[in-house]
């Protein structure tokens, strides 16, 4: 009895004896291989044969048809997974690094480069035209060797019919071999060439070679070369000895200044030249191009700085009520300087962008050596010359014709021209003890014109009371005393009953702008004396000025009466030279080391304390404080010294104890000038500006007029 076959099962017999399905039924399988199985057949099988429960893990979870059938949707992106997100580069624009919005996330997983060309391209017809005429040569070069061929064969058939008749074994493998000779070969047929790219480097087996690193250098044109050789002997040895000191003694001579003052300190040894245009030969071939180069590295630097002193005006003013503020811009500083306060600070009348500070020391206990700097506003990171004295220097001034001359008062008591045109670190001229020299500190010095033999002709004060003019004659300073500071009911006792009667130290001094005998004398008592160059026995005026020290005091660069003096008793007074009482008082709260008219207008002044603070005033817009007072320096262990307007740009100079000078701009309030109106032209000029002033000064002399009015009546 036969079992009854499942359905599968019956099928595939079926299948097996009717042959693979789309193969041929009388096609028998080859001996001892085996029926083709399809996958899906394979899987029922084994599905058969095993239980469902068997094939489910035993950690499966127990879901409900709801939950089986609930689609789950996941959303594919073109975003890369790997590529990153937080890439940073740096914005030109904004000058600040910025995260980049825009990432790509394409991922490339296989590139080639293909090197086949189309057949209806210009370049695939004119290859296909080259290989078409390479075919046809190719069938006479078929038809010669055939020829050949024939000729071998007539010979090869003699050769077997010898061989027949010596031997009737080899006669049927002759024939065979005539029949196979006898037919022709067929000629070769010519390959199909690809149409390839005749600009791809890769079809033609070739390799490019990377470009080897160099360094970006250019150099226009070749270095000098020369080729020595000598042969060095006893004598040469001595010639280039001896040579060598006669270019030194020649040196040592052009760097001896004419005047006999200087000779005892040029035999002083070991002394270096510290200016920069005479530190070597080799030096002052390049030193022009090497500034001008270190100008160009320092402009792109403080290119922001550059930016705000030319263009910057701050905006704010407007709603500031009239106040101001002051911009800080450069800091000129030098290493050798740092412990000397500066002392004076003076602008070169001629190059606006160039100034002078005297760097040197207040405290008399700790006095040491001085420095004469000079910088400029377009390299502040170094000085254009340097000049080193054994004294320190407490006072100095530009001669307005010759800008390369300076007047320089030292704390010894001496005075010297510098000449910035000479290559040598000494100056030009100095004074001794034999040619009359101060026996005080310097205070202050102050060029004046020409005398009648258009001699160089500067004054000076200092604290031994004495004002000294000195004259340039035949390379000497020749003293003249013009007057001699006495206080004034002030006697000492001295030996045997004497009574010696005591000098007035003198402080600081400033000449008339107008009237060239007129000059004003600040002195330690407090006193100010109105004094003329024609008379040196007495003085022209006394004013009862302040009760400390006056440590400055300065004409109007406008007003011929006015002028403004600042001491240590913390007040800036202005005065009418014809009335005894001041103007305006203004109490700053803290010593003035120093006050300076501004060159532009006639009623602003700018003043500074040692509290490190700097003001500054406009009495056309407001007469009882300042518009701006702004810290500069740190109140620790530092103070302020002096300050000074530049006479063309809007910003003002301050030097500090610590030795730097810091340079800051004014803001629009604090230079306000008069606003235009339609259809009329503002008048500019020193008229406007004395005007100006005589209207506030009017405001203030009325009361007394009409005090004194009423006296008279009375």
């Amino acid at each position: 009895m036969r079992k009854a076959m499942p359905a599968k099962a019956a099928d595939k017999q079926r299948q097996s004896q009717s042959g693979p399905p789309g193969g041929k039924a009388g096609q028998p399988r080859p001996h001892g291989a085996l029926p083709k199985k399809r996958d899906e057949d394979i899987l029922t099988e084994a599905g058969e044969g095993v239980d469902e429960a068997a094939v489910k893990p035993p950690d499966q979870l127990e879901l409900t048809e709801a939950e089986l059938k609930k689609e789950f949707t996941r959303v594919l992106t073109a975003n890369n997974p790997h590529a990153p997100k937080n890439i940073v580069r740096y914005n030109f624009k904004e000058r600040a690094y910025k995260p980049l919005s825009y990432v790509d996330q394409t991922a490339i997983h296989f590139s080639l480069n293909g090197n086949m060309i189309l057949r209806d391209s210009d370049e695939g017809r004119r290859q296909s035209l080259r290989l078409s005429n390479t075919s046809e040569n190719a069938p006479e070069t078929s038809a010669v060797v055939s020829e050949e061929a024939e000729t071998k064969d007539e010979k090869s058939t003699e050769d077997t019919q010898a061989a027949e008749e010596e031997k009737a074994e080899g006669a049927e493998t002759a024939e065979a071999a005539e029949a196979a000779e006898a037919e022709e070969p067929p000629p070769p047929k010519a390959k199909e060439k690809k149409l390839a790219n005749q600009f791809n480097f890769i079809e033609r087996s070739s390799r490019t070679l990377d470009n080897p690193l160099r360094e970006r250098a250019s150099q226009s044109e070749p270095t000098p070369c020369k080729n020595f050789s000598a042969s060095a002997n006893q004598w040469k040895i001595y010639d280039a000895y001896m040579e060598e000191l006669q270019k030194m003694e020649k040196s040592k001579e052009k760097e001896k200044p004419k005047a006999q003052v200087g000779k005892k300190e040029e035999k002083k040894k070991g002394r270096k030249l510290t200016s920069l245009e005479s530190q070597s030969d080799d030096i002052t071939k390049i030193s022009r191009a090497a500034k001008i180069m270190e100008r160009m590295v320092n402009q792109n630097i403080f290119d922001d700085i550059a930016q705000d002193f030319k263009y910057f005006e701050d905006a704010s003013d407007e709603y500031r009520d009239h106040k101001g503020t002051l911009l800080p811009l450069w800091k000129f500083q030098y290493d050798k300087t740092k412990r000397l306060a500066v002392t004076a600070i003076s602008w070169n009348p001629k190059y606006k962008d160039l100034f002078a500070v005297g760097y040197g020391s207040y405290d008399f206990m700790k006095q040491s050596q001085g420095m004469l700097v000079l910088y400029t506003m377009k390299n502040p990171s170094f000085p254009e010359y340097v000049f080193s004295s054994e004294s320190g220097i407490m006072c100095l001034d530009i001669h307005n014709d010759h800008p390369h001359f300076l007047a320089v008062g030292f704390y010894d008591g001496n005075v010297a021209i510098y000449n910035l045109k000479k290559a040598t670190s000494q100056p030009s001229y100095k004074s001794s003890a034999k040619s009359g020299k101060h026996t005080d500190p310097v205070w202050q010095v102050k060029w004046q014109k020409d005398d009648m033999d258009n001699n160089l002709n500067f004054f000076s004060v200092s604290s031994d009371g004495r004002i000294v003019s000195w004259t340039l004659v035949k390379n000497e300073l020749v003293h003249t005393d013009v007057i001699k500071l006495s206080a004034e009911g002030t006697t000492m006792q001295g030996p045997e009953g004497l009574q010696l009667q005591t000098v007035g130290c003198g402080t600081s001094f400033d000449f008339h702008k107008k009237i060239d005998y007129l000059f004003l004398v600040g002195t330690e008592e407090g006193k100010i004396y109105k004094c003329s160059k024609c008379y040196s026995s007495q003085f022209l005026d006394v004013f009862e000025a302040h009760h400390m020290a006056v440590d400055s005091v300065s004409w109007n660069p406008y007003h011929l009466k006015i002028f403004i003096s600042c001491s240590s008793d913390w007040t800036v007074k202005i005065w009418d030279h014809t009335i005894k009482t001041p103007m305006f008082v203004y109490d700053l709260n803290a010593a003035v080391g120093d006050v300076a008219w501004s060159p532009y207008s006639s009623t602003v002044f700018a003043a500074v304390t040692t509290d490190g603070k700097a003001h500054v005033f406009d009495l056309n817009i407001n007469k009882y404080e300042a518009l701006c007072t702004q810290v500069v320096v740190a109140k620790k262990k530092n103070k302020i010294t002096h300050v000074q307007f530049n006479p063309v740009y809007p910003v003002v100079i301050i030097g500090d104890e610590r030795g730097q000078v810091t340079c800051l701009k004014l803001s629009p309030n604090l230079r306000k000038m008069p606003k235009e109106k339609k259809g009329q032209e503002v008048k500019k000029g020193p008229e406007v500006e004395i005007a100006k002033l005589d209207k506030l000064l009017i405001l203030v002399r009325e009361p007394d007029s009409g005090a004194q009015g009423q006296a008279d009546k009375a």
